[in-house]
Parts: structure tokens; sequence; C-alpha cells
């Protein structure tokens, strides 16, 4: 006989291998808006109903998409915080999986159907996903809003959760992408919670469910991304709508969508949110999360130290005529254009220093370099236009990546991978926290990496991390 796990475990290779089929093609990057969600929504059938609920403070009228004739309630929000997209794709993924028939999941998708009634509230923060932002329109954070209710939006979700009274609500969020699990240096690419509902972190029989699903989900995601899956903090956060539904007798499930490396749209993780979420509803709709324990869900580790982008363990750099030997935590941060639908990276220097009990995403072993400032170009130009007339491979090689330029405006984000320097000096010399991390690490007298912006091509063996320009 076939357990129950290894049932579960099984239809989630399935819908995890699956997943093309019903991923919405709307959906090719995480800054889409609220005018995009509408026309999907609005092509939404059967056996899914699309409702307005309510409005942003800025008026974007905001959608429930309910699926489901059961008795058990099941309440779903993502992009409370309007820079946390990928649930919604995830979402909008599980609405084209349960209008789908014929294709190997018809038993699986009908138990959801009958035995659940299914409320979807996607992009609950509008006004935030207009300009990729974590708040509100009123600059205040959502998920510090259950007591208050100053946010349209948070109020709206607590008069959802009070009339609806969901027997599960999924709480959908992303987190840091440098989280670690645990100790162990790897990314947490997806972290779990079973929220606290009062200060001494008792379990009752709302939040035993909690542990129970996320069991579960654990285990099914554990086929695709071993080691990589963690337990967020659950100290108690009285403003917080997770721990405030937990305690108003909603089980509730709090999803992470953390970081995948190489993945920066999060493709990967929307696929797992898909599997999860969809593991999950089974669980609800048959009753077999009850099998579950909570021990296993208390043995998942906890989201660790902070992981750097780059991390470049032993490098030498000169102090005073001096040699010291420093660790170079590098970190990339997004920076939004100004519709807000794409982004460049703006890297920094993090820390320095004895860094090795840290990990970073990306390491280089620099046991024998030394760290030096990169070149200036002699000349200065007029504008960023002026780098299509001069041989910028010629230079490289040399490394000169550094061009002073005299008109800052309209220059913008320069394609090539070069340093332009529109005032001031160039980086500092040879190393300073939070400079942009433009460099180069040598070999005696040869190069042997060279940092733009806290991207690198190795010289030695033509290894290039992704990389574009900078502009300081």
């Amino acid at each position: 006989m076939i357990s129950t796990h290894s049932l579960a475990q099984e239809e989630a290779r399935r819908l995890h291998d699956a997943h093309d089929t019903y991923k919405e093609k709307a959906f090719t990057h995480r800054r889409f808006k609220h005018a995009d969600i509408l026309p999907v929504l609005q092509a939404l059938g059967q056996p899914l109903s699309v409702s307005q609920v309510g409005e942003s403070l800025e008026k974007r009228a905001i959608y429930q998409v309910k699926a489901g004739t059961g008795t058990t309630k099941v309440l779903l929000w993502s992009q409370m915080h309007g820079d946390e997209a990928t649930a919604t794709m995830a979402l909008f993924d599980i609405f084209n999986f349960l209008q789908a028939k014929n294709d190997g999941f018809d038993a699986f998708r009908q138990t959801i159907l009958d035995k659940t009634s299914l409320h979807f509230v996607p992009m609950l923060n509008p006004d935030g996903a207009e300009r990729f932002q974590r708040r509100t329109a009123t600059d205040i954070d959502m998920n510090r809003d259950a007591l208050r209710l100053q946010t349209p939006e948070g109020a709206l979700l607590k008069q959802m959760q009070q009339t609806l009274k969901p027997l599960v609500g999924f709480n959908l969020h992303d987190q840091n992408p440098r989280y670690s699990v645990g100790k162990t240096g790897k990314q947490a690419v997806v972290s779990f919670l079973a929220t606290a509902y009062d200060e001494d972190r008792n379990i009752n029989d709302v939040r035993q469910r909690s542990m129970q699903l996320i069991t579960g989900m654990n285990r099914v995601l554990q086929q695709f991304i071993p080691g990589q899956v963690a337990r967020y903090d659950d100290e108690f956060e009285p403003r917080a709508f997770g721990d405030n539904i937990q305690k108003w007798g909603t089980t509730l499930i709090l999803i992470e969508s953390g970081g995948f490396k190489g993945d920066s749209e999060k493709m990967t993780i929307r696929r797992l949110n898909f599997v999860a979420i969809l593991s999950a509803l089974k669980s609800i709709a048959d009753g077999s999360y009850r099998q579950e324990g909570i021990a296993e869900y208390q043995a998942i580790p906890e989201n660790g130290r902070a992981l750097f982008d780059v991390l470049i363990r032993n490098a030498t750099v000169v102090r005073d005529g001096k040699n010291v030997l420093v660790d170079v935590g590098i970190n990339y941060s997004e920076v939004n254009d100004k519709d807000a639908r794409s982004f460049q990276y703006k890297s920094s220097i993090d820390d320095l220093g004895d860094l090795s009990t840290f990990y970073g995403l990306d390491e280089i072993d620099a046991t024998g370099l030394t760290l030096v400032p990169a070149k200036t170009y002699s000349d200065v130009l007029n504008s960023a236009a002026d780098l299509d007339k001069i041989d910028l491979p010629a230079l490289r090689r040399d490394g000169t990546v550094l061009f002073r330029i005299k008109q800052a405006d309209g220059a913008g984000q320069p394609k090539q991978a070069v340093h332009l320097l529109h005032e001031g000096d160039a980086p500092a010399q040879p190393l300073q926290l939070e400079q942009i991390p433009t460099f180069l690490l040598m070999k005696g007298k040869q190069i042997q990496y060279i940092f733009v912006n806290g991207f690198w091509q190795q010289k030695r063996e033509g290894i290039s991390s992704p990389q574009n320009g900078v502009v300081d």
C-alpha cells in the first residue's frame, strides 16, 4: 500500500513537472501592475468567479477570485507588500490549473473544489505594486496595521477574515533573498511560519494545524530544493496580520519566497509556490494533514545569518605600506527604473575584514591576490555616448573601467560594463565600506579579476558574472 506521504510527494512531482502547462503567460517578470492583472482576471471562467471586494486608497479595485463549493473555507492573499509579487504569479497559475480538465489531475482538482470554498485576493496592495514598493500609498506597512486599520486595504482584509471565518488563511510574501537556512550557508529558497498568537508562543488547535500543514509542504518541497527550506522566526508581533489572524481563530500559514541563485525574477520559486499551495489545499480538502506531527515543523531550521551576494575571501590590500588580509562582502540592491517596471543593480561593499564565519551566494578565493583600484581613463568624456568611440575591450584588458563624464543629465545607465563618474573622485583607494565595488584583483602584475559595480570578469579563464554599467 502506498503511504499518504508517498502519494502526496508523487502528486507534487507531477504538479511540478506540469507547471508550464498552467503558467500564466502574461507574467514574465515581477514588476507587473494592477492594469496588467485586469485582463487576466476578466478572462477567468468556470469554476472560478471574480468580484470586486474593495478598493485601494488610490481607487484601484481589489478583486476576489472564488472557487469550490465545499464547506471548508480557505482565504489566500498575496502582495500585501507591493514589491512581493512571486505568489501573485503562482495564484494565477493556480487559477489556470483549476480551470483545466482532462489533464490527469481531474480527481485531485475535484477533491479541492468539492470539499473547500477558496477565496483568493491577488494583489491586495495595488498602489504599492504600482511603485513596486513594500508599503501602501499611505506609506504604512499594511502588515503592521492589523490593530489600527488605517489602510483601507488592511481594513478590507480584516473584514474578509471576520466575515468568512475561514478555517485556513495563506499569507503570501517574499523575503530577503540573502537569508540562509540555519548555519548551513545554503540560501533559503522558501521559508514558512506558523505565526504565534501570543507572547508565550503557545500552541492551540488553530496553530497546530498551521504546523501540520507546513510539515506536509516542507516534505514535498524537499524533493526539489533539498536543504533549502527554512522557518521564519515566530516571535509574536502584536501589530501583524498573520499573528492576529491566528489569534482570531483562522489557522495562518505564512509562505515567504526567498531567493534562488540565477533566477532574479523568481520563476523557480513561483513554481514551488504553485506546488506547495496546491498540495496544502489538497491536504485540507481530504484531511490528510491531520496525520502530521508538529515535531517535524519545529525541526525545520530557522532563517539564519544573511548571506552576501559575493564574498571575496583572503584578499590582500595595502594600508600605509603594509599588507592587510581582508574578506570583502558585496551585496546587490535593485533600484527601480522610473516606471518601476524594470530595475538596475546598484552594488555596495557591505562589510570588510574577517568574514570567515559568513557565506556568499558566489565566493571567490583571492588567496595570493592583491586588491587594487581600477584605472581611470585619462580624458574626460562629454557624455556616455562617447563610450562608443573608444576601444573598450582594449582598455578593459589594461584594467581601465572608470570614465569621467561632463554631462550627467540624460546619460542614463551605460550598457557597457563600465563605471561612470559624474562628479567626485574615483572609488576609495583602495576600498571603503558602502562604496560601489569597482576594483581589480591582481596576481603580481597580472589582472585576475575585474570588478565593476560588484560584477566581475575573470580574465584568466574568461568567466564573467552578469553585469551592467554603473553611474556614480
